[in-house]
């Protein structure tokens, strides 16, 4: 990323100092960890100018980025395992993911190479010259976070959010390891996927001997201003979703109640599943097939009988195992952040390996996506191009303030 949005009060020469005082301490576990507090008192103060750059989005909030945010075009979400039984390390995990976090926010990362030439640099580079491109990073905690075999690893499981749990297996799923659940999960998104990567690549590093990846994910988007994104099978994807801006919907949706313990106020839950797409056996069926199994027109968006894209839905006018009615017949409601994969060819059908990394958020997943999955795994006939090989669920903290981090309220509560 280029240094084109600066905070008021931090120089180049600041900059540089602060990574020098941190020198290679900026790996989790090396010595020196408070290296990466002095860099977050430099680099932990958004001016204005950062706000109303049109790249960047605010990392700091009463919400987490990522979620209400505008949908990037890239993303990639990872999952974590932890390495350590130690609550302090944990705490200096999130320490410094929340002040990479920010500096990976506004472009304000270092690029130099450490004083001393022989140490790795403490950036890996690829964004150097690159805006931040609206990178937004989002962080989650998994069930396994709080209560692994059996273990209250770091004396937090009486805090554990109300709803979370590792998602049941549905009749029809055909998981597949690693994509399955982890400790600790990250979202990040951008307008340039080189972006997005360089984000995940040095969060990853940055945790190296403290957390292991189990599992990444890539995706994309593409759509005009104003309009919903379309997956691979050519359909709208996401167009029942509220709009951000309605506080009253995304609090009736997605915001975590106030029957959570406080360090959820703010945030919420996402459900993740990856989902790979028969597209051979799609692209060999007609029009009017593919249309009955969505209940939908293909290139307005309409619900059968319905002349626009977002007319309310009659059910009565729809195939009754089509996606739509089926959804629609749970009654509830999801705020959808879907992105699209490719991953190759499948080297024992020559077919291409492909999907939706599917992506929802809500405040109580017990009563609105678990009841909508098992529902869809039943008698929706999109399952006759789908299949479902990973899943996992995280609670998703509040926003992080300023001269806060990750969590805090969780493990200093």
């Amino acid at each position: 990323m280029s240094s084109e949005v600066k905070p008021n009060k931090v120089s180049r020469r600041n900059l540089l100092k602060a990574s020098a005082i941190a020198g290679v301490g900026m790996a989790i576990g090396a010595s020196g960890f408070g290296a990466v507090t002095a860099m977050s008192d430099v680099l932990g103060k958004p001016s204005n100018k950062d706000k109303s750059s049109k790249s960047t989005i605010p990392f700091y909030g009463e919400h987490q980025a990522g979620i209400a945010t505008p949908q990037q075009g890239f993303a990639y979400i990872a999952a974590f395992n932890l390495l350590t039984d130690q609550k302090q390390e944990v705490i200096k995990l999130f320490k410094n993911w929340s002040s990479l976090g920010y500096a990976l926010s506004i472009g304000q990362v270092n690029k130099e190479t450490a004083s001393n030439d022989f140490l790795p640099p403490t950036d890996t580079g690829e964004s150097e010259d690159l805006s931040p491109s609206n990178i937004t990073i989002t962080f989650g905690l998994g069930s396994s976070f709080f209560l692994k075999d059996g273990r209250d690893r770091y004396g937090i499981a009486s805090k554990k959010p109300k709803h979370l749990q590792d998602i049941p297996a549905m009749p029809r799923d055909a998981l597949k390891d690693p994509f399955i659940g982890g400790d600790i999960c990250i979202q990040v998104c951008a307008d340039d996927q080189q972006i997005a990567f360089h984000g995940l690549r040095n969060l990853m590093k940055s945790a190296n001997g403290i957390a292991e990846i189990k599992w990444i994910q890539s995706g994309f988007l593409s759509s005009p201003d104003g309009k919903t994104p379309r997956n691979l099978f050519g359909f709208k994807d996401g167009t029942a979703n509220a709009q951000p801006r309605d506080e009253s919907a995304m609090n009736r949706i997605v915001w975590a109640g106030a029957d959570e313990p406080d360090w959820m106020t703010g945030g919420s839950y996402m459900a993740v599943r990856k989902i790979q797409m028969m597209l051979e056996s799609w692209d060999r069926s007609s029009l009017k097939s593919q249309e009955d199994t969505f209940g939908r027109n293909k290139k307005t968006g309409a619900a059968y009988g319905k002349a626009k894209e977002h007319d309310s839905v009659d059910l009565n006018q729809l195939p009754r195992d089509s996606h739509t009615r089926a959804a629609k017949e749970t009654g509830q409601e999801l705020f959808r952040r879907a992105y699209s994969y490719t991953e190759g060819m499948e080297p024992t059908t020559g077919n291409i390996n492909a999907g939706l990394m599917f992506i929802s958020y809500q405040k109580d997943p017990d009563t609105q996506f678990l009841p909508m999955l098992k529902k869809l795994s039943q008698m929706d006939r999109l399952n006759e191009y789908t299949k479902h090989i990973g899943s996992a669920m995280f609670a998703i903290p509040g926003g992080i303030r300023k001269g806060e981090y990750l969590a805090q309220n969780l493990l200093e509560g």
